[in-house]
């Protein structure tokens, strides 16, 4: 059975679209299934943002194939490990979890690069190309990070 890993951010078109499809290039499929979804419902059904697909596309990756969608209670079942982009997602997404085991899921993305420090990958919509350039180098990093570690661990 494979391990899951789910990403989240706020609306599922930017930040957590490049994050699945990152860490989906890092690891073995047959082991390893990633997901996003958002805390919002706004995008529901609708691909990532053009400049993920872009900026994505510029490395390497296809991520015009995820829709988005909105966290549910289920996926704390579902998922093993639950990564959010920033703060207020993380308050958010542990308002939702219904258990204590739940909530142990769930962590800050960076902190894998900033441990303990909780910093926020930021939101790039309302900027131009080059904010998501900057959160692909993140989101890349933190990835490469947690590949390893679950390479290891399963």
């Amino acid at each position: 059975m494979p391990v899951k890993i789910l990403m989240v951010c706020l609306g599922n078109i930017c930040r957590s679209p490049l994050a699945e499809g990152i860490l989906q290039s890092k690891l073995p499929p047959e082991q390893f299934l990633i997901d996003s979804a958002g805390t919002g419902g706004w995008h529901t059904g609708e691909q990532p943002d053009k400049r993920s697909i872009q900026t994505a596309k510029q490395r390497g990756l296809d991520i015009t194939h995820q829709r988005g969608r909105q966290i549910q209670i289920s996926d704390f079942d579902t998922f093993d490990y639950i990564y959010v982009m920033d703060n207020s997602n993380y308050k958010n997404v542990m308002a939702l979890a219904p258990t204590e085991e739940a909530k142990s899921k769930v962590q800050m993305i960076l902190n894998e690069l900033f441990p303990n420090e909780n910093v926020d990958v930021p939101d790039p919509y309302y900027g131009g190309q080059n904010g998501f350039e900057q959160v692909f180098d993140m989101l890349d990093d933190a990835c490469e990070i947690i590949a390893e570690k679950l390479k290891a661990k399963h």
